[in-house]
């Protein structure tokens, strides 16, 4: 068996029980009492205080600890997207889910949330269409995925012991130039990808392709604010897209990205084969086939998200003799996917985004 890898994290201790602690802030009386109404019939939960308006609610994070943030977005005085930056920061921790009107699939103040640190997303019910049935459903097993995934409590022996925390088997970190960079990501995603891009210098070069579960209408706006992120070009990739040095592609919302060479360019294929995850788009295509195509000076990252999608194509990378790196459970909004990876053994690094970044600077300029 490998020796643990210096730069692995661990796993988090086992879940001491208690309720879920929300915080509802919206300027809507109405929609506040509503919420507390779906959510206190519930399980799981506690309401912790029902605010109108994003200042009440930094003044109340001042002083006190929640789970989970329901926020509206617009707001008289500061806007929730204006806010939430800052509700992230007095939270100490918790996960902010949106629920506004604004946030309709497709709609670019959605992916703005997202890429700001938002946990998900749920669009209020149009006029006339209630706030029962369907709709509090959905609410309840949002809130359950995100609140399940937050930072647990560990159970101790005795007052001041830690419980003993498990090290991953890890796999060892490869050397040599870096020719692509192959991201894989879902839930909490966007706000990891914001962290790693940022870091990444312009000197860093290499083409880099991303598969984010998300919509096909998403699509358009999420390649517009990765741009705007990562300050490099970026598109949503089509059929026969050439791989091209400081340029982002990112797989379409209706199919699987993966690549192949074609004389001595590597081009994009899109498929819509059903694969194990049940994911479309699919992150296992893509790191399966850039692990075949680059080999050795392939990576690919494997980001927040719910589920398995990944192991697969990260086995197949591994094989090929590539590295991958999971963003460690500390970090994740849902650590689904990347622990998975970890889980598996096929983690050269499980760390933080940033730090993800850095380790591929180091190599980068190791190798130049």
């Amino acid at each position: 068996m490998a020796s643990p890898n210096p730069l692995s994290s661990r796993a988090s201790g086992h879940d001491v029980r208690r309720p879920i602690r929300l915080l509802i802030v919206d300027d809507s009386a109405v929609a506040r009492a509503v919420f507390t109404r779906m959510i206190e019939g519930r399980d799981g939960f506690e309401i912790a205080a029902t605010l109108s308006s994003a200042d009440a609610a930094l003044a109340y994070l001042s002083g006190n600890q929640v789970d989970i943030i329901l926020l509206d977005i617009e707001m008289p005085g500061m806007d929730g997207l204006t806010a939430l930056p800052a509700l992230l920061a007095a939270s100490r921790g918790a996960r902010v889910m949106i629920v506004s009107s604004s946030a309709d699939d497709g709609a670019a103040a959605t992916v703005r949330a997202l890429t700001l640190g938002a946990a998900d997303t749920l669009a209020k019910p149009g006029a006339g269409a209630g706030f029962g049935g369907r709709f509090a459903d959905i609410l309840a097993e949002k809130l359950l995925r995100i609140g399940h995934c937050r930072p647990v409590a560990r159970a101790a022996e005795t007052p001041g012991d830690v419980a003993p925390e498990p090290v991953f088997t890890m796999r060892p970190l490869s050397a040599g130039p870096i020719a692509c960079l192959a991201i894989g990501a879902s839930t909490g995603g966007i706000h990891a990808l914001t962290d790693l891009l940022r870091r990444l210098p312009p000197a860093f070069d290499a083409p880099i392709l991303i598969t984010q579960h998300l919509p096909p209408v998403f699509m358009p706006f999420f390649a517009a604010q990765i741009q705007e992120i990562a300050g490099r070009p970026t598109s949503v990739a089509q059929e026969g897209s050439r791989l091209q040095r400081g340029r982002i592609l990112v797989a379409p919302g209706e199919g699987h990205m993966g690549v192949h060479k074609a004389g001595s360019a590597v081009l994009v294929r899109l498929t819509t084969e059903k694969v194990e995850s049940g994911c479309m788009p699919s992150v296992d295509p893509m790191l399966a086939s850039v692990g075949e195509v680059f080999g050795g000076s392939a990576i690919g990252i494997v980001l927040s998200g719910m589920g398995r999608d990944g192991v697969n194509g990260a086995r197949r990378m591994a094989g090929a003799g590539g590295d991958v790196f999971a963003q460690n459970r500390d970090s994740s909004v849902v650590w689904g996917m990347p622990g998975a990876i970890a889980c598996a053994g096929l983690a050269s690094a499980i760390l933080p985004p940033a730090s993800i970044a850095d380790l591929i600077v180091r190599r980068h300029g190791a190798a130049a």
